[in-house]
């Protein structure tokens, strides 16, 4: 399930991010590939603003985009949006739920990810926090150990009664993420190692790194 609800406001743009053109196509068709890379056959569902379809579809037309999937439409938050793309998975199996900015997931980190929610029944990627950090508490600050800090990636990964079961919950603005609705659920989360390149695009300075590790991975498959 790849999720394209986001904005330009951020991106100080008028284009929505995940169409912004990068290493010769829109950012969401970069997304596309990977998971097609890892494994031809995973089926797609793509949840967009109904308002962005239109443009969507003139930009499969133009860059000559042929991958199968099926839409849903995008809701009042990303619980509801992904509450709306559930609704077309029918089969028993694996679901990947992902960022469409985060083209630059890794094969490995999606490999990962289906190999601990077969075994498990969930994977959440996260890589180790790089910085020192500390915790604000109204004027007050101080240090902390960031070796117990982890910053969550995508996709996160789900055996699909887990996932749909936790979306049956009612919405809580404590869910800022799959995890947090499966984890309220009162499933323990697994986590996983991902790849630190899997930034999701936010500012404008975040479409040259991709562009440049796009590049970079195009050149080295050559």
């Amino acid at each position: 399930m790849i999720m394209a609800g986001g904005s330009g406001s951020r991106m100080k743009s008028q284009v929505p991010k995940q169409f912004a053109v990068v290493a010769g196509k829109p950012v969401l068709m970069h997304t596309f590939d990977v998971f097609r890379n890892y494994n031809p056959e995973v089926e797609f569902i793509l949840v967009l603003p109904e308002k962005e379809v239109t443009l969507w579809n003139e930009l499969v037309v133009q860059y000559s985009f042929n991958l199968k999937y099926q839409l849903a439409f995008g809701g009042e938050t990303r619980f509801h949006s992904v509450k709306n793309g559930l609704e077309q998975v029918h089969e028993e199996g694996i679901v990947f739920i992902h960022d469409g900015v985060r083209p630059l997931v890794s094969v490995e980190t999606i490999r990962q990810c289906d190999q601990m929610a077969q075994e498990k029944g969930n994977a959440v990627p996260v890589i180790p926090v790089a910085e020192s950090i500390r915790k604000v508490k109204h004027e007050d600050n101080k240090a902390v150990d960031r070796s117990r800090y982890f910053l969550v990636q995508t996709p996160q990964t789900f055996q699909t009664e887990m996932i749909k079961n936790a979306y049956r919950q009612t919405y809580s603005p404590l869910f800022t993420d799959d995890a947090s609705v499966v984890e309220a659920a009162g499933e323990k989360i697994n986590l996983v190692e991902g790849n630190r390149e899997n930034i999701k695009i936010t500012f404008p300075e975040d479409l040259l790194f991709v562009e440049f590790q796009l590049e970079m991975n195009s050149n080295s498959s050559l």
